[in-house]
């Protein structure tokens, strides 16, 4: 599939949408980052995000249905629409979630991954946002045997059922807008994410990673590159976030090394 075929006709008014805002940051000039939009507001881990990230941040979050929050809200089915051009404006980076409704089946969550990802990029690329964080799932990779020291550059193996199919189909959407220069996209691929007191109790999973964890690599995700600080991220970076012990299925050095990642918690 070629990319320009994948993106339609649609997205050429978003390339050149984005072409001011690439050129800006790629000298420099680019402002900081202020104002992020989380998706899937229904979800614990977008909550987490935006406590997190809203000391530092202006946050507003969206969701396909009406949800009850401290944080700035606004509903959106992430159409291909004004609506969604709307909801991006005056925005700088967006946290894509990116979970399904819950109870969701499989069509509908390829759907929520693909179209509904597409639409949502499409609508940042031509506001001129800065920056995409895509959070995918480790589980992409646990097909391979465990003796294997699997990275970051091992092709995906999405099974058919679980969330690793929509979540690799969502990757691939967002790897070719980033390709094509729409959109810097950095692409966190999670352990099962939990609370960190759940770590310390009954058996440990090597594909457990805490909830601050991945709120601080969600953070520097973002930040790498602003404000000056110098930027070692690509317009397409894939990172494994998991926790710091030893145990862990996949570890973070990548992570660690392109954005200064460092765990907090072992289990």
């Amino acid at each position: 599939m070629q990319r320009r075929a994948f993106l339609g006709s649609s997205a050429v008014a978003a390339v050149a949408g984005a072409s001011a805002a690439t050129a800006q940051s790629a000298s420099g000039t680019a402002g900081p980052i202020r104002r992020i939009l989380i998706t899937s507001a229904e979800h614990r881990l977008a909550r987490v995000l935006a406590d997190s990230l809203s000391e530092a941040h202006e946050i507003r979050l969206t969701s396909l249905n009406a949800v009850e929050s401290k944080h700035p809200f606004q509903q959106s089915d992430l159409g291909h629409e004004e609506p969604t051009d709307r909801l991006v404006e005056g925005i700088d980076a967006i946290v894509h979630v990116a979970e399904p409704l819950p109870g969701a089946d499989m069509h509908q969550q390829i759907d929520h991954l693909t179209r509904r990802t597409y639409n949502l990029l499409l609508a940042a690329g031509k506001a001129g946002v800065q920056k995409v964080v895509y959070l995918s799932t480790l589980e992409l990779l646990t097909a391979y045997d465990e003796k294997f020291v699997v990275d970051e550059q091992w092709r995906p193996r999405p099974g058919l059922a679980g969330p690793s199919l929509p979540k690799h189909l969502g990757e691939y959407t967002c790897r070719e807008f980033a390709r094509i220069g729409v959109l810097p996209i950095v692409t966190l691929r999670l352990g099962k994410v939990v609370h960190a007191s759940e770590m310390s109790r009954g058996s440990f999973d090597p594909l457990w990673v805490a909830e601050e964890d991945v709120a601080q690599a969600v953070r520097l995700a973002i930040t790498k590159g602003s404000e000056n600080t110098g930027s070692s991220l690509s317009r397409w970076t894939v990172l494994n976030i998991s926790s710091g012990s030893g145990k862990a299925r996949f570890d973070s050095s990548r992570a660690k090394r392109v954005l200064g990642y460092e765990p907090a918690h072992n289990g």
